[in-house]
């Protein structure tokens, strides 16, 4: 059995789902973030070692102001109490992207989780907020532009080794699986450079309805795969 050792998945879906049940948007996106503790250990019990999961994109600011408004106030409500979550399963968490834009009191709590967290042993859980592969990737070319411009390095030293040692995800192996939920098929700016070599599976489950079923059912779509990675 060959289980992919990190899966990244788009959590699309919540939106649509809500509206069908007659509610909110902001609903689904808080039955949404209640399903993430449920598919840690959905991942954890099946053997993956890595999850990254697309909670907040660099575009999603341009949704409307009392979406954004409520996405980050659910965003802020799961970080706090994340700490216990992460110490009831040993989970170690990072997240991936720009933090900078977000509040202040948010940017404390992220900090410190991924201080507290780091030497947990269990399931890796990276959470892509306010993140967009774009922008990481520019934001890489920047980071490495400046030791240039200054001398410590040369231009014709850097490698793809290099280059991904400057990106948000430069300590975690890429994804073997990415799975996008919610019908999509699109990657929607996530992990670009990362997901080279994944195996895409796009289903027409939402998120809030995104169960350890349903993801032991793309790991064995994932299994029966042949990955030759471009050999004959």
């Amino acid at each position: 059995m060959s289980v992919p050792k990190h899966v990244a998945i788009i959590l699309d879906g919540n939106g649509r789902w809500a509206k069908k049940k007659g509610m909110p948007r902001s609903y689904g996106h808080t039955v949404g973030a209640k399903n993430v503790e449920t598919i840690c250990e959905a991942a954890d019990d099946l053997g993956v070692k890595y999850l990254t999961l697309y909670a907040f994109s660099t575009e999603n600011w341009n949704r409307p102001d009392d979406e954004v408004n409520a996405l980050m106030k659910i965003l802020a409500n799961y970080l706090k109490t994340c700490k216990a979550l992460c110490k009831k399963h040993g989970m170690r968490i990072r997240i991936l992207g720009d933090i900078t834009r977000l509040e202040p009191g948010m940017q404390k709590v992220i900090r410190e989780l991924e201080e507290e967290t780091k030497e947990y042993p269990g399931l890796n859980l990276q959470i892509a907020l306010n993140y967009g592969s774009r922008d990481e990737i520019v934001r890489a070319a920047r980071a490495w532009g400046e030791r240039v411009a200054t001398g410590e390095c040369k231009a014709e030293e850097l490698t793809e080794e290099v280059f991904n040692s400057y990106l948000d995800s430069k300590d975690i192996p890429d994804p073997d699986l990415m799975i996008r939920t919610g019908g999509e098929e699109r990657l929607s700016n996530f992990l670009l450079w990362q997901v080279a070599y994944s195996e895409f599976i796009f289903v027409d489950v939402p998120w809030p309805d995104f169960k350890k079923s349903d993801l032991a059912e793309c790991i064995e779509e994932f299994e029966n795969r042949n990955r030759r990675f471009g050999k004959v």
